[in-house]
């Protein structure tokens, strides 16, 4: 066990020795700036999905937002993505006009929390997402495979940045319930449909288009995992990965 961050990572192969500086690829630093350790957790409820990796593919690309989300949170985004990765562990946002305003200020007087939104994913299975909720609220998604290869179940941690009263605590069920809906009756609904499309065969492969940069770089980590077969061998693969910042 090692924590970072205020996220605590294990790995699930006993007696494995697990190196989480070489696993975060320098992303361990990014991390930091959201404060997760200072948070309280103020709430947590499941949601069941599709294979994984496809439910994965949703908290990875924002091309989908202002279509699948047309009736609930869609309209107030673009479908464009600016992505940074280190490693296999990506930061995805979108291009907003509101960072103009800082455009004449010092860099060390623009406050954090204007800089760090987006989703934050650790490879392979997690997502970190913020939200208003009377005050900064983070919801941090674990995806886990599910009893069959189709099906997968979603844990949904939700941390505040400040001690919930009466009047927060309100507004924290309704993000809770909203965020539950969205997931489950509109991401991971489609998700399924992709799931049933899938396991009839009738493609063999599934294309990525450009706006779908941050998708192509996690299925092809997924890939060179599986292709890496031994502890060396994936070592070799996060060493590499280390040299750069890939944006």
């Amino acid at each position: 066990m090692h924590e970072r961050a205020g996220i605590v990572f294990g790995g699930i192969v006993p007696g494995m020795a697990f190196d989480l500086d070489a696993h975060l690829c320098g992303y361990g630093e990014m991390l930091e700036h959201l404060d997760l350790a200072t948070c309280t957790v103020v709430g947590r409820q499941q949601v069941a999905g599709p294979n994984w990796k496809v439910a994965y593919d949703g908290y990875l690309d924002f091309y989908h937002l202002p279509i699948l989300h047309k009736d609930t949170f869609g309209p107030q985004f673009n479908n464009k993505t600016v992505s940074d990765g280190w490693g296999p562990h990506q930061r995805n946002t979108q291009p907003d006009e509101r960072m103009l305003a800082l455009e004449d200020r010092p860099d060390d007087t623009w406050p954090t929390r204007a800089l760090n939104g987006g989703i934050w994913t650790i490879f392979p299975h997690v997502s970190v997402a913020g939200f208003d909720a009377g005050g900064p609220l983070y919801m941090v998604s674990l995806l886990f495979p599910g009893d069959t290869p189709g099906t997968s179940v979603t844990v949904q941690t939700f941390l505040s940045t400040f001690e919930p009263d009466a009047e927060t605590r309100e507004a924290i069920d309704k993000t809770m319930d909203f965020l539950l809906h969205v997931v489950r009756d509109e991401d991971y609904f489609t998700g399924n449909r992709i799931q049933r499309a899938l396991q009839t065969g009738a493609k063999r492969h599934v294309l990525f288009g450009r706006n779908e940069g941050a998708c192509q770089r996690f299925h092809g980590w997924v890939d060179a995992f599986v292709a890496a077969e031994t502890p060396a061998a994936t070592a070799a693969l996060l060493a590499a990965a280390t040299e750069y910042h890939d944006a």
